[in-house]
C-alpha cells in the first residue's frame, strides 16, 4: 500500500472496497465502465475508488489481472506518483489518497483512491445538454497545454476524462499509464485521441453541440498555455 497520511490519516485495506463503505452507509455511487468507480462519502472526506479492469480483447481473458514486473511497476502506484507530482506542481487533476496491489504469483490487482473534484461533470455529458462557448473550448484547451507544458503526455485523453465545473474551472482524471515525457510529436497524437472522441460523443447529436470553430477555439487555449 502506498498513501498520503496526511489525507487518509490511518488507513487500512478494507478502505479499498466498496463494500466496506456499503456496510457504513458511506457508498454513494458506483459507475461501471473499464475502472469500477465508486464515490464514498465519509464525514469530510469525498473519494473516489477505482479499481483497475483491463480494456479490449484480453479483458476476456484476464479481466482485472496485470501482469507482476516489479511493485514500482504496478498500474496503482505509477498512478498515485504522478498525480502527486502534478497535484503539487498545481495542475488541475485529483489529489491522490492512497493505491495498493494484491499480487498473487505472476500477476496482481490493483485499486487508487483520490479525493473527488468539484465537479462530476464530463465534457460528453455537457455537450449532451449543451453547445459550449469558445471561450469554454479556450479553457479547456489552455488546460491540456499546462500538462504538456510541464511534459506530462495522458495516455488516453477523451471527453470523459475532462471534467467542468459551473465556476469555469476544467480538471484532468483517469492518469493510468500517463508519464512524463520529453516535449514532441506525442502532443499532437494526444489531441488527435481527444478530436476522435469528441467526433465519437457528437456523432448523434446537432451539429452545433461541437464545430470546427469549437475545435479551433481549443488549439488557440492549447497554443496561449
Amino acid at each position: 500500500m502506498l498513501y498520503d497520511a496526511s489525507r487518509s490519516g490511518q488507513l487500512a485495506e478494507p478502505a479499498f472496497e466498496p463494500g466496506h463503505w456499503h456496510g457504513r452507509g458511506s457508498l454513494e455511487e458506483v459507475a461501471g465502465g473499464r475502472g469500477t468507480v465508486a464515490f464514498v462519502r465519509d464525514g469530510d472526506r469525498r473519494w473516489v475508488l477505482r479499481h483497475y479492469r483491463r480494456g479490449g480483447a484480453v479483458a476476456r481473458l484476464l479481466d482485472d489481472r496485470y501482469l507482476w514486473t516489479g511493485e514500482d511497476r504496478t498500474r496503482s502506484f505509477r498512478e498515485w506518483r504522478l498525480l502527486h507530482a502534478l497535484h503539487q506542481a498545481g495542475l488541475p487533476v485529483p489529489a491522490p489518497v492512497a493505491a495498493r496491489y494484491v499480487r498473487s504469483a505472476l500477476t496482481y490487482r490493483a485499486d487508487l483512491v483520490t479525493e473527488e473534484l468539484p465537479t462530476r461533470l464530463t465534457l460528453a455529458r455537457a455537450l449532451a445538454n449543451a453547445p459550449l462557448e469558445p471561450d469554454r473550448w479556450r479553457g479547456i484547451g489552455r488546460v491540456i497545454g499546462r500538462l504538456h507544458a510541464h511534459g506530462v503526455r495522458h495516455a488516453d485523453l477523451n471527453a470523459h476524462n475532462l471534467l467542468l465545473a459551473g465556476d469555469g474551472a476544467v480538471y484532468v482524471v483517469d492518469f493510468d499509464r500517463g508519464r512524463f515525457e520529453a516535449r514532441g510529436g506525442w502532443e499532437r497524437d494526444v489531441l488527435d485521441r481527444l478530436h476522435r472522441s469528441l467526433a465519437k460523443v457528437t456523432a448523434r447529436l446537432p451539429p452545433e453541440r461541437w464545430t470546427d470553430g469549437d475545435w479551433k477555439a481549443l488549439l488557440e487555449g492549447v497554443a496561449a498555455a
